[in-house]
């Protein structure tokens, strides 16, 4: 049985890849990025927080990735951003990741909300919506 190895920075690079990759996407946005600098212009993706829980067989050492991206937009309104969200699901939810020293097993669609930011002035918007991705360790 291969060692456990952690999925996270894997499946990271693997939806960075598919998300800067698609064509309709990238004209959607100014970007994907896992850190972002102050004067980025919106709207953009950002590949954020993820928490890995195992997902282990009686001989396979498997994880459950829960990765969650945010969609920012200045927008007035949440079109926009809902529509590259939609985008984003269209990309992720039950497609194939090709995912370093793992095997991809499915994703899953699991939340979105929408935000508005509260600091002055208030005029962007914000939708995190995330992903469960299922591996398993390769031999």
């Amino acid at each position: 049985m291969p060692v456990s190895a952690s999925a996270i920075l894997p499946v990271q690079d693997a939806v960075l890849a598919v998300l800067q990759a698609d064509s309709a996407l990238t004209d959607l946005i100014e970007g994907v990025f896992d850190w972002v600098g102050e004067k980025q212009p919106y709207p953009y993706v950002v590949i954020g927080e993820a928490i890995e829980t195992p997902d282990n067989t009686h001989d396979s050492h498997g994880s459950q990735t829960v990765v969650t991206l945010h969609v920012w937009s200045q927008y007035h309104g949440y079109a926009q951003a809902l529509r590259i969200a939609s985008r984003l699901r269209a990309l992720l939810e039950h497609r194939r990741l090709v995912i370093a020293g793992h095997r991809h097993v499915a994703t899953y669609f699991v939340s979105q909300q929408t935000l508005t930011d509260p600091e002055p002035p208030g005029d962007i918007r914000h939708v995190p919506i995330s992903f469960r991705v299922l591996t398993q360790v390769q031999a």
